[in-house]
């Protein structure tokens, strides 16, 4: 990709997990920088044939989990007896935030980045859950993680360091 590339896209990515860790939201502004800067890197890597499908596969699967996160939150809130707290299982900043990775990695990478984040974000919560646990302070349903910052984490060691990517992968 080169250095200029390479840095204004880290520097995207270092911004957009940065606030979604301290707010738990994508925003629309930065989503639309995302949109340029992904696009533009994706196209420098790649074909525009694998750049666009793997930013439909980064929405068309993010945006299904979405829908059952939405399910999910629904029976919570029945469940905790609230009309509803704003909560949500999954947001549509996750949605965008995997469409925009999907622009930047392409096909099929965006898988790996997918499942990978979806695992280290599990990792962590099992972690979370056992400390909050420990602590005490611990209340069903109630802790609440950004996906964010885990997909972006795994697009970070998929793009600046894919040899040792492949090294943990059987050959094949």
């Amino acid at each position: 990709m080169g250095f200029w590339p390479g840095f204004i896209v880290f520097i995207y990515l270092f911004l957009v997990a940065l606030i979604d860790f301290e707010t738990r939201y994508v925003l629309r502004p930065v989503s639309l920088v995302g949109l340029v800067v992904c696009l533009g890197a994706g196209l420098l890597m790649r074909s525009w044939q694998e750049t666009l499908l793997g930013a439909a596969a980064g929405i068309g699967s993010m945006f299904l989990l979405y829908l059952l996160g939405t399910l999910f939150s629904r029976w919570r809130n029945k469940r905790l007896g609230n009309a509803g707290d704003g909560e949500e299982a999954l947001g549509f900043g996750d949605v965008t935030l995997a469409t925009l990775l999907g622009l930047l990695l392409g096909w099929p990478l965006i898988w790996v980045n997918l499942l990978t984040g979806i695992l280290l974000a599990g990792v962590f919560s099992i972690l979370l859950l056992i400390a909050l646990l420990v602590s005490r302070k611990y209340r069903p349903l109630m802790a609440f993680i950004s996906f964010g910052p885990f997909f972006i984490l795994t697009a970070f060691f998929l793009l600046y360091f894919p040899k040792w990517i492949s090294a943990l992968l059987p050959a094949g």
